[in-house]
């Protein structure tokens, strides 16, 4: 079965126009060298998976030199890494489709062992990770949020120097522009805090700056995406109808496009209050066709991305897919849904061009990937 829908092209932003309908999903390699710089294992990983897609995500990279939230991840903080960013740029380019470069600080989810002074909105521990709930970040003071601000602005310059065609704010999974927006993670009674407003006022200001940088130094069409996390589902968290006031604001300030990050971009819905109708949806709807909407959740297969299409959104993002078989895009292509993987094993590796320390992660979490027993 053939998926015309998923190779249609389409405009990201104008004089942005991509090929196709695929995006290749931010995803995490814990792979990079140990001074913060792109390893040749990354350069050959972005290499095999950008040939066919539409449109690269970078994995995450940290703003702050006190951001990082994952051991072996690439670094964007300092000047002395647009050599680094500038590797990692042509990899994911070389397929001929353009490269967004996902940042972030990972606040209340930084590694405590990477970082001694983690630091959030407020002293409030975080609920997922290995040290939910044992570590109580420090509350930035007033002047460290400007700083804050001025690092994704500056990693921003640095992407543009470094040849991507845009970047995407990582605004999703509790980390810190997550964590400023969330009513149970910013308990501070300054502008940045308390009220819907005061708690959108930190990615709104994060937008401008970074708005700022691109019409300062980028002299071609350079996509500013913002990735979000619609609810969290413990008490006293993030509720939709909250993230749709911050998705109206955000496209008032001009982003390019949305990625909501879900469990299931096919089927999930609210989990606590809202329509009886799943939230890519009511994103869809709620949107309105300003921007693009991309998901990431779930989808393997391209009937899966077409069905996705078809329910609203612009362009689907294929993470453990593309990890698990390269050529996922060339075999959407040719209609043979049958023959794409869903599963990996040990003696996939090497063909696949997995970093190994990628694949340690994925042998210890096989509920997240589909991992088989290597052959006898």
């Amino acid at each position: 079965m053939k998926h015309p829908k998923l190779f249609a092209p389409m405009a990201l932003m104008p004089d942005l126009v991509l090929r196709n309908r695929i995006v290749m999903a931010p995803m995490t390699t814990w792979a990079s060298n140990d001074d913060g710089t792109i390893s040749d294992e990354e350069d050959t990983y972005y290499r095999c998976r950008a040939k066919d897609v539409g449109l690269v995500i970078t994995g995450c990279t940290h703003v702050q030199s006190n951001g990082v939230g994952f051991t072996g991840e690439f670094a964007a903080y300092d000047d002395t890494f647009i050599p680094s960013l500038r590797k990692l740029a042509t990899a994911a380019k070389s397929g001929g489709a353009p490269a967004i470069l996902q940042i972030f600080h990972a606040g209340v989810k930084t590694l405590p062992e990477l970082v001694g002074d983690v630091i959030a909105a407020s002293a409030v521990p975080g609920h997922a990770g290995p040290f939910a709930g044992a570590i109580v970040p420090r509350a930035l003071e007033d002047n460290e949020v400007m700083g804050v601000i001025d690092a994704f602005a500056a990693a921003t310059r640095r992407a543009i120097v470094a040849g991507f065609d845009g970047i995407e704010l990582h605004g999703a999974h509790g980390f810190l522009l997550q964590n400023f927006f969330s009513p149970h993670f910013n308990v501070r009674t300054d502008k940045w805090g308390g009220s819907l407003e005061n708690r959108m006022r930190f990615p709104l200001a994060v937008v401008a700056a970074v708005k700022a940088e691109i019409a300062e130094h980028a002299h071609k069409p350079f996509a500013l995406g913002y990735r979000i996390t619609v609810e969290e589902e413990f008490e006293g968290g993030l509720q939709l109808a909250d993230s749709l006031q911050l998705v109206t604001s955000l496209v008032d300030a001009g982003i390019n496009y949305l990625h909501v990050s879900l469990g299931s971009a096919l089927d999930q819905k609210p989990a606590k209050s809202g329509p009886d109708a799943t939230i890519v949806s009511i994103l869809h709807n709620h949107i309105d066709g300003r921007i693009p909407l991309v998901a990431a959740g779930q989808i393997k297969t391209p009937r899966q991305a077409q069905n996705a299409l078809n329910q609203g959104l612009s362009l689907v993002a294929v993470g453990q897919g593309l990890v698990i078989n390269p050529d996922w895009v060339a075999d959407a292509r040719t209609g043979r849904d049958s023959d794409i993987p869903l599963a990996i094993s040990a003696a996939d590796v090497a063909s696949a061009r997995i970093p190994h320390k990628l694949w340690a992660v994925i042998e210890a979490t096989p509920g997240w990937f589909n991992v088989v027993a290597s052959p006898a």
